[in-house]
């Protein structure tokens, strides 16, 4: 199964946030705060935790306690209620281990740093789904109106990266379930996006689960399902391996067909072809080439 692949470091690191409303966290005390006074930060990404890697934390809690506090925010000064900012794990094996209190950072935080910083702390673990990764993304797009390249430029990352990620939140229900739980891989989805219709989508992505096929092999599939007849070139065509291995690499990047062709007499003379569905898949094709035709 494909392991998605990060593009590039942060832009911001958490601290960042707090330093850019001049919090002096070198002056930050540790107190005790009861468990059952805790909310999970409502903007957490992640929705799927290990289990057993829980139970290991929990035990080991248990028998030597929460070694990093958690930080948490205050919404109401003098009330004991609390909304987790980073330490989502800690927290629930703390739970786990029926722990009454856990030590925490108490650090104020407004509605856009606490979305912001849930984000951020999952994307630097680096072991989000693509799904929730792309969760994460649209909910800073729609609860902070932020742009894709706003997006992208907060978190140090490419707008055509975002673009690529965003573009798996229009699989059905039923596809988006499957990439969560791991049956199919990134690439899979992007080129299950390629069906028109959508109930195809579907059929193929399990068939693509079933015989574990190959991006290239979907691609076949998915151009018969959209009635793209296949061009029967006559002419036999050579390909070293280096050209071989090229249209590959640019395939897995697309996550559509592409032919790397010699043309005219003279020697290195060529074209770069890449199959595109929809308008839809052209404007993905676009933005990862950084083409903006706003």
């Amino acid at each position: 199964m494909e392991n998605k692949k990060k593009n590039g470091g942060l832009g911001r690191g958490i601290e960042a946030l707090f330093a850019d409303n001049a919090v002096d966290t070198s002056k930050e005390t540790v107190v005790e705060v009861a468990v059952e006074n805790i909310v999970p930060n409502p903007y957490q990404p992640r929705h799927k935790f290990d289990e057993q890697a829980l139970k290991d934390l929990a035990t080991s809690i248990k028998n030597s306690g929460v070694f990093q506090p958690i930080i948490v925010r205050q919404p109401k000064p003098g009330i004991e209620s609390y909304q987790l900012l980073t330490g989502e794990r800690r927290l629930r094996a703390s739970r786990m281990a029926e722990l009454a209190t856990i030590p925490a950072i108490i650090r104020p935080a407004t509605e856009e740093e606490m979305m912001e910083i849930a984000v951020l702390e999952n994307l630097q673990r680096e072991d989000l789904t693509p799904l929730e990764e792309a969760e994460a993304y649209d909910t800073l797009m729609t609860r902070l109106d932020l742009t894709q390249a706003q997006v992208a430029n907060r978190l140090g990352k490419s707008r055509p990266y975002i673009a690529n990620y965003l573009r798996i939140l229009g699989l059905p229900t039923e596809v988006k379930d499957m990439l969560q739980d791991g049956e199919i891989s990134m690439g899979q989805a992007r080129t299950v996006l390629s069906v028109k219709d959508k109930r195809k989508m579907v059929e193929l992505a399990k068939k693509a689960a079933k015989e574990k096929m190959t991006v290239r092999q979907l691609e076949q599939e998915a151009n018969r399902l959209n009635g793209v007849k296949k061009t029967v070139d006559h002419t036999p065509v050579r390909k070293s391996p280096f050209v071989k291995a090229s249209e590959s690499q640019l395939q897995d990047k697309f996550g559509t067909q592409v032919a790397i062709k010699t043309t005219g007499r003279k020697k290195g003379q060529g074209k770069i072809e890449i199959n595109y569905m929809s308008v839809d898949d052209l404007n993905r094709i676009l933005a990862l080439l950084d083409v903006d035709l706003d």
